[in-house]
């Protein structure tokens, strides 16, 4: 469900998150008669009382629960309201944030002080940086920093915090430079080997325009993009950088789904891919999916037979009581170690919600 940070939006959430698991009873109780329904729903129910929780709520709201495991997760991105009462959690809304292709780290640098995040188009969360990572230019170079020789300045951003300017002195801009250097190239090294050549997703630099030449002269980070956001970082608020850093980030993006998208078409007129579900199914159950596309947000359920007409009609979602072929699709192609991406509406390759494509 969709959730809000700010009142009076944030009191409407607790409301919201009631009559859903009213939903859940309702469904639990038709779907499963012979459940313990209120063990089942004790923990639900007990959310609803933690008044801590829902004053401190992020964007949207993920509830999991069955009879041995019971999660709740914080999520960035706002989602539609959905319940769902299967043999399975449903997962698809937790890939969308989680996917790596959309994915991106943003590295904001100065030489007094070094900010990591990780994010999305939607928003970035700062990491906490470990006690031995280089967070400022003394801390790292030590002994090896040249003997003093700079004023310091303090000014204050836009965003309320303030950032120190450096003004050489004496003929010593050499010195400067050569411990700017050096301090560039071991952040650049801890950044590489503790976060991106684990992870594997794009890094953005976020620094001053004459620090961005001297960082790439020493910067041999492969995941780092070309392009990056010149501006001093400490001047601007997160929510800013979000929207630069996802400026940067989006035609990557679109590359990657153009790629996917292309590779499909290719492959499909080779009978290499498909967009039908019986036969992704059948692929996907015999570990032949290499990667399948999954359409945001829709969702394809169950047909059920109309006993007056006898023919076979959508499931009325309204009514929270079936299976998301999506999502167990996804699932299933997860477990046999394919690649799971979701996608846009208007940049998926095919009509039917998804597109696979196989190994063989």
């Amino acid at each position: 469900m969709p959730t809000h940070r700010t009142h009076p939006e944030n009191k409407q959430d607790l409301i919201r998150y009631k009559n859903l698991v009213k939903q859940v009873r309702e469904s639990v109780t038709e779907k499963y008669p012979t459940a313990d329904i209120d063990k089942l729903l004790e923990p639900f129910e007990a959310l609803a009382m933690d008044h801590e929780y829902w004053n401190h709520a992020s964007n949207g709201l993920a509830v999991l629960g069955s009879s041995k495991h019971f999660e709740v997760i914080r999520m960035q991105l706002p989602v539609e309201a959905l319940v769902m009462v299967a043999d399975s959690f449903h997962t698809k809304p937790l890939r969308n944030i989680l996917q790596s292709i959309d994915r991106y780290h943003v590295l904001a640098l100065t030489q007094d002080a070094i900010h990591f995040y990780e994010g999305n188009r939607y928003s970035l969360h700062e990491i906490d940086l470990p006690d031995d990572f280089p967070k400022a230019m003394e801390a790292a170079l030590g002994k090896e920093l040249t003997e003093k020789h700079s004023t310091v300045a303090s000014y204050g951003g836009v965003s309320g915090h303030s950032a120190n300017m450096h003004h050489g002195q004496g003929g010593k801009k050499e010195e400067v430079d050569n411990d700017a250097e050096r301090f560039f190239r071991v952040v650049s090294d801890a950044v590489y080997e503790r976060y991106s050549n684990p992870e594997g997703i794009p890094l953005i630099l976020a620094t001053l325009p004459e620090h961005h030449s001297l960082y790439s002269q020493v910067d041999k980070n492969p995941f780092m993009l070309p392009k990056g956001i010149d501006i001093n970082p400490e001047s601007v608020s997160i929510e800013k950088l979000t929207e630069l850093s996802w400026e940067v980030m989006q035609p990557v993006y679109l590359k990657k789904l153009e790629t996917l998208a292309e590779k499909y078409n290719q492959v499909k007129s080779k009978g290499l891919g498909s967009d039908s579900m019986d036969e992704v199914l059948e692929a996907a159950e015999a570990g032949r999916v290499e990667t399948i596309l999954l359409e945001a947000h829709r969702v394809i359920a169950d047909r059920l037979r109309n006993k007056v007409t006898g023919t076979y009609e959508m499931a009325d979602l309204t009514q929270p009581l079936l299976v998301d072929h999506l999502d167990e699709l996804g699932e299933l192609v997860h477990k046999m170690g394919g690649s799971v991406v979701v996608v846009p509406k208007d940049q998926m390759p095919s009509q039917t919600g998804l597109a696979a494509i196989f190994r063989y």
